[in-house]
């Protein structure tokens, strides 16, 4: 029978005398009631009795064999260089490394293809823009669309037009919007 879970380390510490006063009186109480850790404690006591009267020489020597076992051992359980552990990994699960290395190498592959630019210049005008001014002669009203059609074109000229914008002179005429012909229809 396995002795109360509960109670197996206590048992082995009154096995070996370390359990103060009160433990040991409660533990002796559960004894007396209960078979399986009255065994247990007999045969823990039985184990610390033979240990106690066995002799440790003092004089104790390990046999040359052991020395050699010892230090084979130790070299192949030598920390090995990065290459040679995925070598071994390799070695011991390549139904798992050959597809990973497989993807590792298209993913490089993929990554060190240079990206083409579109061989047409955005600076270069087109069939529409062909016709007309230079963005800097033009005294383009302050829109949004206006600043995103310069800006796409160079945010160089954007600046420009912002700088002479902020230092020129409102323009005369009303700019309208489509918001303020919506504020007046709902008006009327």
């Amino acid at each position: 029978m396995k002795p109360c879970s509960k109670n197996r380390k206590l048992l082995a510490w009154l096995a070996l005398d370390e359990l103060d006063a009160r433990r040991a009186r409660e533990l002796r109480a559960h004894i007396k009631s209960c078979d399986a850790c009255r065994g247990y404690l007999k045969e823990i006591s039985a184990v610390t009795e033979r240990l106690a009267a066995a002799e440790m020489a003092p004089d104790i020597q390990a046999s040359e064999t052991f020395h050699q076992r010892l230090v084979a051992r130790l070299r192949t359980e030598q920390p090995v260089s990065l290459w040679e552990g995925m070598l071994a990994a390799v070695r011991q699960n390549w139904r798992v490394a050959l597809p990973a290395f497989c993807t590792a190498a298209l993913v490089i592959a993929t990554l060190s293809i240079p990206v083409r630019q579109p061989t047409v210049s955005p600076l270069a005008p087109t069939g529409s823009q062909a016709g007309l001014p230079p963005a800097r002669e033009l005294d383009l009203p302050p829109t949004i669309a206006n600043y995103q059609s310069v800006a796409n074109r160079s945010l160089d000229e954007l600046d420009e037009l912002l700088t002479r914008q902020a230092n020129g002179n409102p323009p005369s005429a009303p700019i309208y919007t489509t918001s303020m012909f919506a504020l007046a229809s709902a008006s009327d």
